[in-house]
């Protein structure tokens, strides 16, 4: 595979790692075993992935650092590429023992930035799996394409896939620094020649201008710090899980005529609420950053979202008032062009120096600009299998920023609808009851929409 450089927005999430802070995407799934024949044993499970690898090349490339910082590092074959740095095989007998030791620990930039625990003797029966990918290599929604890329539609799968690969000779120093200062001069010429672009199109670059005023207004609106939130965090993991019908969610969606992402948000929102008050916290609003996809059908690995700020209106007592608040917020940020206005931003990030860009990651990644991340990131809509086990549950992990004890994943499988609760052990060892707190706002949300019904059908003359 060539090299490639990472874009402005993938070397952000290097510049947010830190000893505490470990930016990696990931998932957590579970898998029935078949219901005839033995499960697959490690050694099978092991040469499944190898056999794979293929359909994602940049799983076996690993970061090259440009001499003296003059540019982004570039993506080179690793050349001692060794599938068992990767494939792990994890004796915990339960999924939150698997979950903690695999999530609890920053990935080696000095291989391919990934990792598989497999756990094959749970308790339960069942076949676990925990992967975690680089935020820098993956998106949340490719991460979940990634994951699927072990998975097949029948139980049986295909025949094995022919793999010729063969790393290609890294560049040395003297290669990375001449295709960095490049690279860097490029940029420059294409920023130089913005005025004319400019000019040539003003009614759009008025229109982009104004959209990134937008954006940027609402970014760098400061937020409050919450105490149960945004205190220093440790390295240690915890991921809270809740999975419903997700026919109850699409219900609510269509008696309260708003959609799936608000009543996640609102789920969300009013499970905060709960969960504070229980604490004997105040319930406070939450500027909560959502990522939104912007990814293609030809976009290759690498992160291509944008993201929209929105306040959850925790110190609102009334769930159906919280979801509408919700809705009409979510609904001026896009017709005022609020993801759009911050991918030009972020697209205009690859223009700044390298200073520049490590202070904005900075900036944006405090908790003075969101206190927590809400992403919603849509799964397969079919059951899937891997090496005849069914895929039962699969919970995303969205990373924690430093000064962030808590993000939230929802992702939807085959008719359920996953919560994922990441969360630092030590500063919220409670989480798991955020996830019942944010069950009982679903039943409650559930029983308004059913009064919203019963009203509708009174209206209606016989």
């Amino acid at each position: 595979m060539t090299c490639a450089r990472l874009s402005a927005l993938d070397a952000s999430f290097l510049t947010a790692e830190s000893a505490t802070a470990h930016m990696h995407v990931g998932w957590a799934a579970r898998f029935d075993p078949p219901e005839d024949g033995a499960p697959p044993t490690f050694a099978e499970l092991r040469a499944h992935v190898g056999e794979r690898l293929c359909r994602a090349p940049r799983y076996r490339q690993r970061l090259a650092p440009v001499p003296l910082g003059l540019n982004d590092p570039e993506w080179v074959d690793a050349e001692q590429f060794d599938l068992d740095d990767h494939v792990i095989h994890c004796h915990a007998g339960t999924m939150g023992e698997a979950i903690e030791t695999a999530l609890s620990t920053p990935l080696s930039r000095s291989r391919p930035l990934w990792e598989l625990w497999v756990c094959d003797g749970l308790d339960d029966g069942r076949l676990g799996l925990v992967g975690k990918v680089h935020h820098c290599m993956v998106d949340g929604l490719a991460a979940v394409e990634l994951g699927a890329l072990l998975l097949d539609h029948t139980p049986a799968p295909p025949g094995e896939e022919p793999d010729g690969w063969m790393p290609s000779r890294p560049p040395g120093a003297l290669g990375l620094v001449t295709r960095g200062a490049r690279d860097r001069m490029r940029a420059a010429i294409t920023l130089a020649g913005l005025p004319v672009r400019l000019a040539s199109a003003p009614v759009r670059a008025v229109a982009d201008a104004r959209r990134v005023a937008v954006a940027l207004s609402r970014a760098v609106r400061p937020a409050r710090p919450s105490r149960a939130l945004n205190e220093p965090i440790s390295p240690l993991r915890h991921l809270g899980v809740l999975a419903r019908d997700l026919d109850e969610l699409r219900t609510i969606k269509r008696r309260f005529g708003v959609s799936l992402n608000d009543v996640v948000l609102a789920a969300c929102a009013g499970g905060m609420r709960r969960f504070l008050i229980a604490r004997g916290d105040e319930p406070e609003p939450l500027k909560t950053m959502v990522p939104v996809s912007v990814r293609g059908d030809g976009d290759e690995l690498g992160n291509r979202i944008s993201f929209i700020f929105v306040s959850l209106p925790c110190d609102e007592p009334d769930a159906a008032e919280r979801l509408l608040a919700i809705h009409a917020a979510m609904r001026r940020q896009k017709t005022g062009g609020g993801p759009r206005g911050a991918e030009t931003v972020l697209d205009a990030l690859r223009f700044a120096p390298p200073l520049l860009q490590r202070a904005a990651t900075r900036v944006v990644s405090s908790p003075r600009t969101f206190n927590l991340i809400v992403s919603n990131i849509p799964g397969p809509p079919i059951p899937l299998y891997m090496r005849g086990c069914r895929l039962a549950e699969a919970y995303p992990v969205v990373p924690l920023a430093d000064r962030h004890a808590l993000s939230i994943g929802f992702t939807t499988l085959a008719g359920r609808g996953c919560f994922g609760l990441y969360a630092d052990r030590e500063a919220l060892p409670d989480v798991d009851d955020l996830g019942r707190a944010i069950a009982r706002e679903l039943d409650g949300l559930l029983r308004l929409a059913g009064e919203r019904a019963r009203e509708v059908r009174e209206l209606v003359p016989a």
